[in-house]
């Protein structure tokens, strides 16, 4: 149980915060505090200070759905620090998006550190993908420096393309910038934007990195921001890193997770995030071409770092290993072709998957060829990696370090592709264990400089076990948190995506917002979604009347088709005002839109899915929500359609405990772009008359905030 030491320091703490800012306190936020001190405050712990499992199994997980409004992260923040501290424990707070992430790290954390008494070290956490490698200027510049003109950098011709003069003006003024002290190699603090293509020749991932054996790590930032990590007591991190951290067994990046309270914000989208990092995937031509560049410069390569030894033994074995695998991947070419179909009903090429995640079985078998080839790949390069790593530390060694250094990032490179398509094939050429839930796998038609390639794919068709098995039997505890968990009034949804135990906390917290302040309403124009044409002529011939009011409108679409066949429908003065998702940024529409607000026009946003979610627009800058038909799940997704296939095989209704759900979650995001204030009022506007008709509409329509409602 939660001891009377720590309870007090948590009451203080939110004491002092509330008073020192001339705050009152909110009764969900006092809620979700109890709920978190009670789950972290009660975990037992062993005598070298772990998680106790056997007292704990489940019960160090805190689960929170609270709306808008609530004060979630001071909620957490509060609650979480003293009881991480007195646990001896480090606090990774994990976001899904960089402006969540940002807004804690630059504005919560420094409240909370003034205002609550409380006294703590605190830092964000970044991949490598976010700083500069030196290294990899270095090397650069000098080329550039040698040739006098545009360099081609690496192997790979797809990937890496020529580089430019301008480019070349850019790297030198980040040099220029380092020595001057003014710019730390953060990408993030780069005054101005960096196109990925110029950023991905300067940064480097864990495979290519020579790590401490680096001549640069004492200047690297990476390293220097790593260090930082180990001395501060609270963490900012993002689900991506997080992940990550995990896939590298925990503990790579992040402390280990056995050391650690995690507070997951924004938690609805792990799921998603967690099926990224758990998927394979490799394309075929460009994995043939590449097979074949890397024994074209093989040669190169070892007349300038062979050893007489382990490198040249395991170079003389890679042509025919690398040859193969390219005979093999050269008949898988013509396999694809001949057992997938990739035109639908309406004859547009797209993917094909395979049902039940079942192979054929000559795709297995040449699967199992190409994973046996790409395993003897992987080890050879891992044993060069490695001999490559002893070279950089020999003071003595007979190869000049610069050449190391040069080829070092390649031979990680190499490890990296092999290793990747390992995992896919190996996973093609091994059917699913009984009882196993089984993998996504199918085939895309991607474009390729012009060409098309075959992009093969495989996924779990849930991220639960997995982070079962990674994350929450291992960590110290963990806080998930969001406005939206609960699909339907229930945390079933979350259960089963995300694999959170079912013993943990689960609670609802209320928000503050005065929801009888909103209407609902279904007016007598929308009609039946169900019938595209139909629905789209409802909505043109609705919108003029509904958007008539001042003050901002937000008008949501499921479909970029739609959303652009109603815009360019409309009268040319309405179009005048509409500002539609495509025409400019996200930031930059949305900038537009509160500064005509500002100057008392009015201004109407046409938008999608990601305009459902993490926009804020108070007041007048949003008085009204017309969400054009219910969010149901676009049916090609490769990934839910094997989850569908698999309920159903096992008896269940894959619409009512899949596709019902998943679009109540996003129904409710949509509607949480109304109410962004506590004196804010508006209306939401459902334009599809299936909520009124079908059988799950009354469920999708309880699930929503208790707004006023105008049914007609």
């Amino acid at each position: 149980m939660l001891n009377d030491k720590h309870k007090t320091a948590i009451q203080a703490a939110y004491s002092q915060f509330l008073s020192s800012r001339g705050l009152k306190a909110r009764y969900g936020q006092k809620l979700m505090v109890a709920a978190i001190a009670r789950t972290l405050g009660a975990i037992s712990q062993n005598a070298s200070g772990e998680r106790d499992v056997e007292k704990s199994d489940g019960e160090h997980i805190c689960v929170v759905e609270a709306g808008t409004g609530t004060g979630k992260t001071v909620s957490y923040l509060l609650s979480a620090i003293p009881l991480a501290q007195a646990q001896e424990k480090t606090l990774v707070i994990s976001t899904a998006t960089v402006a969540l992430q940002e807004q804690i790290i630059y504005k919560d954390l420094p409240e909370v550190a003034r205002h609550s008494g409380l006294k703590f070290e605190y830092s964000l956490a970044k991949g490598r993908g976010r700083y500069l490698c030196l290294s990899k200027l270095d090397q650069l510049l000098s080329s550039f420096s040698a040739s006098g003109t545009g360099i081609s950098l690496g192997l790979y011709e797809d990937e890496l393309p020529q580089v430019e003069a301008e480019s070349i003006a850019l790297y030198q003024k980040m040099t220029d910038s380092l020595a001057a002290g003014s710019w730390d190699g953060d990408r993030d603090n780069w005054a101005d934007a960096i196109e990925a293509d110029d950023w991905s020749r300067v940064t480097t991932d864990h495979r290519q990195c020579s790590g401490r054996r680096c001549p640069h790590v004492t200047n690297c930032s990476f390293f220097r921001a790593r260090e930082n990590l180990g001395k501060t007591q609270v963490i900012v991190a993002n689900h991506d890193l997080l992940l990550a951290d995990l896939a590298l067994g925990g503990g790579a990046i992040l402390p280990p997770p056995e050391e650690t309270i995690y507070v997951l914000d924004e938690a609805h989208h792990l799921p998603d995030k967690a099926l990224n990092h758990f998927s394979h995937h490799s394309r075929v031509g460009a994995s043939t071409g590449w097979l074949d560049q890397v024994n074209k410069v093989l040669g190169q390569m070892l007349g300038e770092i062979g050893d007489g030894a382990e490198l040249d033994r395991c170079g003389e074995q890679l042509p025919a290993v690398l040859t193969s695998a390219k005979q093999g991947l050269e008949q898988m070419w013509p396999l694809i072709e001949e057992l997938c179909e990739f035109e639908d009903e309406r004859g547009n090429t797209t993917r094909h998957r395979f049902e039940g995640g079942v192979v054929p079985e000559t795709m297995a078998q040449l699967a199992e060829k190409l994973r046996e080839d790409f395993d003897e790949l992987e080890s050879l390069f891992n044993k060069m990696l490695q001999t490559a790593q002893r070279m950089l530390e020999d003071a003595h060694s007979p190869v000049p370090i610069v050449d190391l250094e040069r080829w070092y990032p390649q031979l990680g490179s190499w490890y990296g592709r092999a290793e990747a398509n390992l995992q896919l094939w190996a996973n093609y050429a091994r059917p699913d264990t009984g009882g196993a839930l089984p993998q996504a796998r199918w085939v895309t038609l991607v474009d390729w400089g012009g060409s098309t390639d075959f992009e093969v794919c495989s996924s779990p068709i849930l991220a639960g076990k997995a982070l079962e098995y990674s994350l929450w039997r291992r960590c110290y505890g963990a806080v998930l948190t969001s406005a939206t968990l609960t699909a339907l009034g229930k945390f079933d949804r979350l259960r089963m995506r995300a694999g959170t135990p079912d013993n943990a906390s689960y609670q609802v917290v209320p928000s503050p917002f005065d929801f009888s302040r909103a209407t609902l309403q279904v007016p007598a124009s929308a009609v039946d979604a169900g019938n595209a044409d139909r629905h789209t002529d409802a909505v043109i011939d609705a919108l003029p009347e509904l958007l008539n009011g001042s003050g901002g409108s937000l008008v949501l679409f499921s479909s970029r088709r739609q959303m652009e066949t109603v815009y360019e429908s409309l009268p040319g003065t309405w179009r005048n005002r509409i500002l539609m998702q495509g025409q400019k940024s996200r930031q930059q529409l949305l900038d537009s839109h509160r500064e005509i607000i500002d100057g008392g026009g009015n201004s109407v946003l046409f938008g999608l899915a990601s305009f459902a979610e993490g926009v804020d627009l108070p007041g007048d800058y949003c008085r009204h929500v017309v969400i054009a038909k219910l969010p149901f799940a676009v049916p090609d997704d490769p990934i839910e359609a094997a989850l569908a296939e698999w309920i159903e095989a096992k008896g269940g209704n894959p619409f009512m405990q899949i596709t019902v759900p998943d679009a109540a979650l996003k129904l409710v995001q949509a509607c949480g772009r109304l109410l962004r204030a506590e004196g804010d009022s508006g209306t939401v506007t459902l334009l599809d008359r299936r909520v009124v008709t079908r059988r799950y509409g009354q469920a999708i329509l309880n699930s929503l905030p208790p707004f006023s409602r105008r049914i007609e």
